[in-house]
């Protein structure tokens, strides 16, 4: 691609009116800050943009976002989150008002639920929803099979594999939920990206079309796959799961590829 070619295609992208952003892999890993994140954000605040940070992680809420990234320096209000946990509980207060579900995760999860009108049950529940948690026991698996097994649906926040940690690659949400659907022979239905559901949500949150924003992620089996399938343009990242090689793999491509977000304020 010619030089000039590809200054006019970045500024068609810095022109966009609002960017859709993941967080694991694009803005930190674990607790430690990417390279060129807090760049991305200042130009983001300084250029007036309207942004939302998508996440698939469904264990904190947008509150407990906002505090980890003041943590590492990086001032975002919480009113700039969305999760897969939100994204979840809309979904199931439209399908089952005020049903009750059997829920394994994290806080932030079980938080969702609760403001979008769910109560807990363990023993008939309308739903067994799983999202990933490092606390994770043998008897909730167990459990979960029993009520799935008793006419309860199944449903995983997020259909992600793998996760970046700080050490490597770590597993996900459907790598920790595949025991439930193996012994149940259910399969679980996944909110989070790349789900059509999820991504509707963000750009009403935003009130933009589709046209005017465009998606950061750094995996193309969720953040560039959703982008594609609402036909926004797509901004692979190389700081998290995705590499140049296994971008090969797949029969569709991003419209960019970056080392990392840094690059989109770069001069």
């Amino acid at each position: 691609m010619k030089k000039d070619t590809v200054c006019e295609t970045m500024d068609e992208l810095r022109s966009k009116k609002a960017f859709l952003c993941d967080m694991d892999g694009v803005i930190y890993h674990g607790n430690r800050i990417i390279p060129g994140a807090e760049r991305f954000i200042d130009w983001l605040k300084r250029e007036n943009k309207k942004y939302l940070f998508l996440t698939n992680g469904s264990g904190k809420s947008p509150r407990e976002l906002s505090e980890k990234l003041a943590r590492m320096g990086l001032e975002i209000t919480e009113d700039h989150f969305f999760t897969s946990a939100q994204a979840t509980a809309s979904f199931l207060a439209g399908q089952c008002p005020g049903g009750s579900v059997y829920a394994i995760g994290d806080p932030g999860l079980l938080n969702a639920l609760y403001e979008a009108g769910f109560s807990m049950n363990s023993h008939d529940p309308d739903y067994v929803v799983f999202g990933k948690t490092t606390n994770l026991t043998y008897a909730e698996i167990e459990r979960a099979v029993i009520l799935v097994q008793r006419g309860a649906r199944l449903i995983g926040t997020n259909s992600d594999v793998t996760d970046p940690g700080e050490s490597g690659i770590v597993p996900a949400c459907r790598a920790l939920i595949a025991p439930i659907e193996m012994t149940t022979g259910k399969k679980a239905y996944y909110i989070g990206k790349p789900n059509p559901l999820m991504m509707r949500h963000a750009l009403k949150k935003l009130e933009v079309s589709r046209r005017d924003a465009a998606i950061i992620g750094d995996r193309m089996d969720t953040d560039i796959i959703a982008g594609i399938e609402n036909e926004m343009d797509t901004v692979l990242v190389l700081s998290g799961v995705s590499s140049v090689e296994t971008v090969g793999d797949y029969a569709y491509r991003p419209k960019f590829i970056l080392s990392d977000v840094g690059e989109i304020a770069a001069d």
